[in-house]
């Protein structure tokens, strides 16, 4: 196995062009890579480029007719779907088809022990698309894809997603409301977009028990978040025991950020992957694939995120 973590990249995820003043914009990815390549943290990644998903997988979250609409609403020239948050271009189709498929590269090659972490540099992001509707800058949704693609290709039947996004996951949650194969665990400030994950959403029939939310008030800040995590996140995954652990990696609770009023710093961003980590570790064989998410401060989103990887990296090291 490789002790370096994968990177999934490509250039051609830059060609969702939202237009000039959208804050989901090519260069959320082009300020990460150029930080990036200045570190040494370079020389501890691998990046492979990605191949498009196959559209099975695609159908396993969303329906065929809202995969159609994606597609021929970004192939027609229009310039958004369903709302004026959710800009698209001619190429849209194509890089949300990709950005699925670098996630699934990612668990394929985690899965086959080629590396034990993965980090998805991708876009468009996927955590509030429901199965017929975009919503929130997202069109597919890549980490429910992943968990659905994680029980059916691979049989696994217990999957944690960590959802940090400073706005709740609603298409993620809305997908494993049900399921008690999939532990979903979102902290997310409320009241913001999009109003949902309140306390009392904790699943139904039987997924019930199996929706984790804590909604945090704006200002809340590294200690509210940690302990969280530590306190109720961290036992309840350990007694879940899951087979792999999916990220949903938004940096928009950064105090810098400009969609929200969360008050983390980037070390916060550390120290909570540090405990998914543990999570990985004592129950999955370390295997985490994290997907980027939101995160929308050009000069402290590239921070965050390498905080992030440092703990992927270097949380070995520390034990």
């Amino acid at each position: 196995m490789n002790n370096k973590i994968l990177l999934i990249y490509s250039d051609e995820y830059l060609k969702h062009n939202t237009g000039p003043s959208h804050p989901e914009s090519p260069e959320r990815l082009k300020s990460i890579m150029t930080y990036l390549t200045k570190s040494d943290l370079m020389k501890r990644l691998v990046i492979l480029e990605p191949n498009p998903a196959s559209l099975e997988w695609i159908e396993e979250i969303h329906s065929v007719t809202y995969i159609n609409d994606v597609k021929n609403y970004s192939e027609q020239g229009m310039t958004y779907i369903h709302s004026y948050d959710n800009q698209i271009c001619p190429e849209s189709y194509r890089v949300a088809i990709l950005a699925v498929g670098g996630v699934l590269y990612a668990v394929d090659n985690v899965m086959e022990e080629e590396f034990k972490k993965a980090f998805c540099l991708i876009r468009p992001p996927g955590h509030h698309s429901l199965r017929d509707e975009a919503m929130g800058f997202c069109l597919f949704n890549n980490i429910a894809i992943a968990a659905k693609y994680l029980l059916k290709k691979y049989q696994l039947k217990r999957i944690l997603i960590v959802d940090w996004d400073v706005h709740h996951g609603n298409g993620t949650q809305s997908a494993f409301y049900e399921d008690p194969e999939v532990l979903y665990f979102s902290i997310h400030q409320h009241p913001l977009y999009p109003g949902s994950g309140m306390e009392w959403e904790k699943g139904k029939g039987a997924g019930e028990g199996f929706t984790m939310n804590f909604p945090v008030p704006q200002g809340t800040g590294d200690e509210v978040y940690i302990k969280i995590f530590s306190e109720k996140l961290y036992p309840k995954a350990i007694e879940y025991n899951p087979e792999f652990v999916l990220i949903s990696a938004g940096f928009d609770a950064h105090k810098e950020d400009p969609l929200a009023s969360i008050s983390l710093t980037e070390n916060a961003y550390r120290e909570l992957t540090d405990i998914v980590v543990k999570i990985a570790d004592e129950c999955s064989g370390g295997r985490i694939v994290s997907v980027l998410e939101g995160g929308y401060n050009l000069k402290f989103l590239p921070l965050c995120v390498a905080e992030h990887l440092k703990s992927l990296i270097f949380f070995e090291e520390k034990k």
